[in-house]
């Protein structure tokens, strides 16, 4: 099915674009793997260490159509993952935020249309489910944006459906490679909040959601993968016991917009969910503005049904932590000082 085929990654550069690469770049899936963004430098590096055929680089920005458009000419399929992903960067720059998760959203979904594009998915968060904070705001309007482009393209065209997922263990700009450096420069380890629960998750597991979204969706579905969930306190404390440190625990506080847990599904999502084993998959809502559906005949058990979120999902704590992140490269590198190969990130 993949093969002969041409994947574009927009946001490439980063961590999931390093993640499916890693996949796919020396099996026979895909004939050319294209990677769209706007950072010269690390598409450089990437280059540079690579040194693969298969690889074709485009720089260009996804909140310019032009730019975008050219890219997609001769596109099979797309994962949309250019995204601004900071939590305390979008709250203090909203606009940007809005500029590239909704309109650059918009413009990758008009591009795959227009150029044919067999299947595009469009990569969200956590916290896109009940937004307390600009970056989950924009990544909601940025949903809203994909299932409102699912029902209005045509049939045997363009399929956009989407993934949401948790904290990617590891990835840049996550905690875990902060509390590392802060455990080996002998610094205080600093902690927001000792009872914040994160959903857990791999890379791996994050292409696998996505492949699974390719295999299986249908026009407007979001699919989220069912992942187990710490405080941050138990990841603080199983990252010192790996490292064997005494490294004090610091509380700072709650950061600009961050909650006390993250939401995978509503429980307006979880009465629709249709449960596929490690996933569940959420039809679009498809009705119309006929407005007496939604004031007239309202759904009973919405109000008995429990969100699918970190305080409620499985708890690893300390020693189920210690055992996911000793499969982390940048841990068996850091820590146990592996020579682990890594793509750039």
């Amino acid at each position: 099915m993949l093969k002969n085929k041409t994947l574009l990654i927009t946001g490439g550069t980063g961590s999931f674009g390093n993640a499916v690469l890693h996949r796919f770049l020396h099996t026979d899936h895909f004939k050319e793997i294209r990677i769209f963004s706007r950072d010269e430098k690390k598409q450089d590096d990437m280059r540079n260490q690579l040194k693969n055929d298969k690889l074709k680089f485009y720089i260009g920005d996804v909140r310019d159509y032009s730019s975008i458009e050219k890219a997609m000419h001769g596109v099979d399929y797309v994962f949309h993952a250019a995204a601004l992903k900071q939590v305390p960067s979008c709250e203090f720059f909203p606009i940007e935020a809005t500029k590239t998760n909704v309109f650059g959203t918009q413009n990758t979904i008009d591009a795959a249309v227009a150029n044919g594009v067999k299947k595009i998915i469009c990569l969200s968060t956590d916290k896109a489910a009940y937004p307390i904070n600009a970056m989950g705001i924009s990544k909601a309007l940025m949903e809203k944006v994909a299932i409102a482009a699912s029902r209005n393209i045509h049939e045997n065209k363009t399929v956009v459906c989407l993934t949401r997922y948790g904290n990617v263990m590891a990835s840049r700009g996550s905690v875990i490679p902060l509390f590392l450096s802060q455990i080996k420069a002998g610094n205080q380890i600093t902690i927001t909040d000792p009872k914040m629960t994160r959903f857990l998750m791999s890379l791996d597991e994050a292409v696998e959601l996505v492949l699974f979204a390719f295999e299986h969706g249908n026009q407007g579905d979001l699919f989220v993968n069912k992942a187990p969930a710490g405080t941050i306190n138990d990841l603080a404390l199983a990252l010192k016991d790996l490292c064997q440190s005494d490294n004090e625990i610091k509380v700072i506080g709650t950061r600009h917009g961050e909650k006390l847990y993250e939401t995978l599904c509503t429980r307006e999502e979880m009465a629709k969910a249709e449960d596929m084993g490690e996933f569940y998959r959420i039809p679009a809502d498809n009705r119309d503005l006929n407005y007496a559906q939604y004031f007239s005949e309202g759904e009973k058990d919405i109000s008995i049904i429990e969100d699918y979120h970190s305080h409620n999902t499985e708890q690893l704590g300390v020693e189920g932590m210690k055992k996911l992140l000793v499969k982390l490269p940048l841990v068996r590198k850091e820590v146990f000082g592996e020579d682990v190969a890594q793509l750039p990130s």
